[in-house]
């Protein structure tokens, strides 16, 4: 990173020198046309003045275009900077001829080395941003590791264990580790003792934690929630499932190629052709120009003016029009994706997601909110309660239920237990404490308290009847079997349920509906189990045989590079740390904005706004994007297709119509602001075409966020704070 960093500031010095010189050259020029009699002025309108600024470019900040178009001339495998060498090196070469040989009478045109190489510095400059910005910095991935860990010693002698603090990279397999509640896990292992609950969505998509017993093992970078554990180091330091993920990031980014942009794909021939028509003209008109136009050449040789119209070919081709076709139409796109939430690293993206076939959707956090809420409060009505024969104080209302499952709940950090402390806030409950030494928890299972002399117990159906419930008059709605139930216990009966979810987000169906229709193939994929995956599938529209469930980050991967050997164009949507080695492996990487760094630092798109529909706009942009590209470089081509043969004298014979090489200039000039009015063009045509077809999708969006905060339709999800 270094190391580009340094070339990029490089890159920056040679851009600043060469406008600087164009910005003299216009001062030139308009000293020039408002007919200043300065003569220090008039000193930046002469010839010579001119030839010094031109030649300074060529080996100053030109140079290394120049010689690395003129290496891969050699090689046989001309691009995009062969053609600038030879635009460059042809006008000025002609320019120069001009200014030392009066007697041709041709025309000086220093100038236009210099606007080239600047034109041509400023895409380079843009394409290196976006490269940086697009290579992970995998640092921030490796920093979420704790830089110590609580090394036990002495724990064959429990009475004399302690414990040192000690660095993570210092430890080996077979040490034994003590694991606080809060603490990040320092290294692979296994629960030696111990029992807590480990929150593990960062690597395997489940949003709820997992229970972790003596004999489980964990990963590390999770994070312990409420217990102490005793774990058994396996794998340390590099080892770790963290150094797989950063490994098979590695390897992705360095196996994928740079997508070629589409004026480098043409570029190779286009210059041989060019090379062939200027020196076909220079042979014909060397040959045969006397025999044809012997009154056209009473102020010059046939050598002059068969080298005049060779040197118009190569300067009407130099392609300051197809250097700027792509990075001008990009700068507009990317710059238009910001305004619009969308982060786009670089023009070779752009082109590559407009050509994407395959979709494929990572579940928690992507299609899902990424964390529970509470969607559905049961409790009993008097009726069912004179049948059971219980008292009639003994009913509770849903808000006293979220009430008291929240006073206990409110003294733990579990997410279920976030989600029902939002939802008694989201209903206005009103807020309970616990009698103090009262609060007992057991990882995994669930939390006790006495509230206003009721003992309530909230957690697991088996912790319940473990303080007390002995029934269970509840019958599980088939709706809600995809969703967590929570147990509350209150003085020995089962006082209600409370249904818990990883809500899907309201445009994931839109948006997979709207791929679907474009011939889009669209995937799931998973670390979680197979109903939850299942159930949101097919809520979204997703078929169940495209949906993979308890897959690994390594899986990921593997899956991602079947589409691709099967010459699919893939788009990987994830939002979390499990998703960065096939986000980063896929062709375009699209990350939630909300979701974890490292995923954000290999993807090539990041959703700022963290809304699912964002990824159709950035579908629109790159289309529309890649559409204007092809338009300029149409343009820059059927300039040259008409100007070549003018170039070439083709006219001379009928019209005695002719161009010199200041003309050419001019001309080439002329269709690099075609290029460029097209390129600004784009933000009018994203803009209306967004109107057109996006008015209904927002308008049918608004309607629901609406709907969603009007009472009489809080009932879909009446408990969840973000309703």
């Amino acid at each position: 990173m270094d190391q580009k960093r340094k070339q990029l500031k490089e890159s920056g010095r040679g851009l600043a020198i060469s406008w600087a010189l164009c910005a003299v050259c216009l001062c030139g020029h308009l000293s020039h046309f408002f007919g200043t009699k300065a003569l220090w002025l008039h000193a930046f309108h002469s010839t010579g003045f001119h030839l010094s600024l031109s030649l300074f470019t060529l080996l100053g900040p030109g140079r290394q275009l120049i010689v690395d178009g003129l290496k891969s001339l050699i090689r046989g495998a001309p691009n995009m900077n062969t053609l600038v060498g030879l635009g460059a090196l042809s006008s000025f070469g002609v320019s120069t001829l001009a200014a030392l040989v009066p007697k041709l009478g041709w025309k000086a045109f220093f100038e236009e080395p210099i606007m080239l190489i600047a034109f041509v510095l400023l895409g380079k400059n843009l394409e290196q941003r976006a490269k940086i910005k697009a290579a992970s910095d995998m640092t921030g991935l490796l920093n979420i590791l704790p830089a110590k860990a609580r090394l036990l010693i002495n724990s064959d002698e429990e009475e004399l264990s302690s414990t040192v603090e000690v660095p993570c990279n210092s430890l080996s397999v077979g040490d034994q580790i003590i694991i606080l509640p809060g603490d990040r896990v320092p290294a692979d292992g296994i629960v030696r003792a111990g029992r807590s609950t480990i929150d593990e969505s960062s690597f395997t998509g489940e949003p709820l934690p997992v229970t972790k017993l003596p004999g489980a093992k964990v990963a590390a970078g999770t994070i312990n929630l409420n217990g102490i554990l005793t774990v058994e180091v396996q794998r340390p330091g590099g080892e770790t499932s963290m150094g797989d993920i950063v490994r098979l990031v590695e390897e992705a980014q360095s196996r994928e190629a740079p997508v070629q942009r589409l004026a480098d794909k043409v570029a190779g021939h286009f210059t041989y052709g060019v090379m062939a028509i200027s020196a076909a003209t220079f042979m014909f008109w060397n040959l045969f120009g006397a025999r044809i136009l012997p009154a056209t050449l009473n102020h010059g040789s046939t050598i002059s003016l068969a080298l005049q119209l060779s040197c118009s070919v190569l300067v009407v081709a130099c392609p300051c029009a197809l250097g700027l076709a792509t990075p001008t139409a990009v700068l507009v796109g990317t710059s238009l994706g910001a305004t619009k939430g969308l982060l786009l690293r670089g023009g070779n993206i752009l082109e590559k997601f407009s050509m994407v076939d395959t979709v494929v959707f990572d579940k928690t956090g992507t299609l899902t909110i990424g964390k529970p809420v509470v969607t559905k409060v049961m409790t009993h009505t008097r009726e069912e309660n004179v049948d059971l024969q219980l008292r009639l104080d003994s009913v509770w209302s849903e808000v006293d239920i979220l009430k008291l499952a929240a006073g206990v709940e409110s003294n733990t950090i579990h997410p279920i237990g976030k989600a029902i402390v939002a939802a008694a806030r989201a209903v206005n409950a009103p807020t309970v404490k616990i009698t103090d030494g009262t609060f007992v928890e057991e990882p995994g299972s669930g939390a006790v308290a006495t509230i206003e002399a009721n003992t309530v117990a909230v957690g697991s159906l088996d912790w319940v009847q473990r303080h007390g419930v002995n029934n269970n008059p509840f019958k599980e709605l088939e709706e809600f079997k995809n969703q967590s139930v929570v147990y509350v216990g209150v003085n020995g009966s089962l006082a209600g349920l409370i249904y818990v979810e990883d809500q899907i987000r309201e445009d994931a169906a839109h948006v997979v509906n709207t791929l679907s229709k474009q011939g889009i193939d669209v995937y799931l994929l998973s670390g979680d189990k197979k109903s939850s995956a299942e159930y949101v599938a097919s809520a979204v529209g997703i078929p169940k045989d495209k949906v993979l469930y308890g897959v690994k980050p390594d899986e990921k991967k593997s899956f991602v590079n079947g589409l691709q050997k099967d010459h699919k164009i893939v788009a990987m949507v994830g939002d979390g740390i499990n998703d960065t080695a096939a986000l980063a492996s896929s062709h375009v990487g699209v990350a939630m904005g909300e979701g974890a760094g490292a995923a954000s630092e290999v993807s090539s798109i990041v959703l700022m706004g963290n809304r699912l529909s964002q990824l159709l706009d950035a579908l629109e942009l790159s289309r529309l994007t890649m559409r204007t590209v092809k338009q300029n470089l149409w343009w820059a081509f059927a300039y040259n297709i008409v100007g070549i043969p003018i170039a070439a004298g083709v006219l001379l014979p009928v019209s005695g119509t002719m161009l010199t090489p200041s003309i050419a200039g001019a001309l080439m000039g002329l269709s690099s602001v075609g290029v460029t009015t097209n390129s600004l063009l784009l933000r009018l045509k994203f803009m209306s075409k967004h109107r057109k077809f996006g008015g209904e999708s927002l308008k049918l969006e608004n309607l629901k966020n609406s709907q969603v905060l009007e009472p009489e339709d809080k009932s879909k999800h009446p408990y969840s704070a973000t309703s």
